[in-house]
């Protein structure tokens, strides 16, 4: 048996440049962390001649086109992996609440399913072919962040080019400047799972109308990797992280809704220094930066929601247990 661990992702800036609608004109960029909220995957011998997969319902197939789970689908494809296998996949968090879980997923399988071969794959390798599963094979129309946010972990300013190659660059932030970081983020469930395609698709057909908003989305990217440096500038992060989120809600296109507004309009009257709806928009977790004193009076502000704590995973997908059988 394998297991392995992936890191979701939370992204502060640069949200929508990483699709091919933006960086095939100019590049994107974002920057974003690996958080302590997880996929585990594990894949193990199957002694029947089937394949089952297991995740919010159960597959038993004789053959691997039948399996209706997409990413398992192609993820077995690509690896070579055939029948006799059991895989299971367990997420933190549900999907559709904007952290990336479909990517950490197949980031997550991959990497399983190339330690059951025996080989080590690259973080580099496995975003990039988790790439070529969601967005080439399966015609999803999402960006690129998620995937190499998931395999790398860290604290990463990600850069996307016109030729669709994508450059991680890891941020020398200054450990204290992360800490207190940790300590002013609060994540806010809404309570509203949306389907993250259906955005996407929408921003990907408007984006030629927007380029100038994408333009200084991503510029904030850089702006924010910059605040980071030195002894770091909390509140100039913040500040930063309310831009991009006013810059991105001038986009349309369901990024926000009447009931988000009202959450973060309560957060900045109760001490928030800044914050943004997670992943495409629609719903899922707000995140809200404010000084630790401060986080009582927002709680009680947005009705006490249920809330996720917040800290950087270091590390990206990696393997965290392996029997010593791999086959019948």
């Amino acid at each position: 048996m394998i297991i392995t661990q992936t890191p979701y992702r939370v992204s502060f800036a640069g949200g929508g440049t990483d699709l091919p609608a933006f960086y095939r004109h100019e590049p994107g960029a974002v920057l974003s962390v690996g958080v302590n909220h997880h996929m585990y995957v594990t894949v193990s011998p199957r002694f029947e001649r089937t394949t089952r997969v297991a995740y919010k319902r159960v597959e038993i197939t004789e053959a691997i086109d039948e399996i209706e789970h997409t990413i398992a689908r192609e993820a077995l494809r690509l690896t070579g992996l055939g029948p006799h296998l059991e895989i299971t996949t367990v997420g933190d968090v549900p999907a559709g609440t904007g952290m990336g879980s479909s990517s950490s997923l197949a980031v997550g399988l991959l990497n399983a399913l190339y330690a059951y071969r025996g080989q080590v794959a690259s973080p580099h390798r496995l975003a990039r072919e988790a790439c070529d599963i969601e967005i080439d094979i399966l015609q999803k129309p999402i960006g690129r962040q998620d995937q190499y946010a998931a395999a790398h972990g860290g604290v990463n300013y990600i850069r996307f080019n016109p030729d669709h190659s994508v450059d991680v660059e890891p941020v020398p932030a200054d450990p204290e400047f992360l800490h207190e970081l940790e300590r002013h983020i609060l994540l806010l469930y809404t309570d509203r799972q949306r389907d993250a395609d259906v955005i996407l698709q929408k921003q990907s057909e408007g984006s030629a109308d927007k380029m100038t908003v994408l333009r200084q989305m991503r510029d904030l990217a850089g702006e924010m990797r910059q605040t980071m440096g030195g002894g770091g500038d909390l509140a100039e992060f913040g500040r930063l992280l309310h831009e991009g989120w006013e810059l991105k809600r001038s986009l349309g296109f369901g990024i926000s809704n009447q009931g988000v507004d009202e959450w973060y309009r309560a957060a900045r009257a109760a001490g928030a220094m800044g914050g943004k709806l997670l992943g495409a928009g629609g719903g899922g977790f707000l995140l809200v930066m404010a000084p630790p004193e401060t986080h009582e009076a927002i709680r009680a502000a947005v009705g006490r929601p249920r809330e996720l704590p917040f800290s950087i995973d270091r590390r990206g997908s990696r393997v965290i247990f392996i029997s010593d059988r791999y086959a019948f």
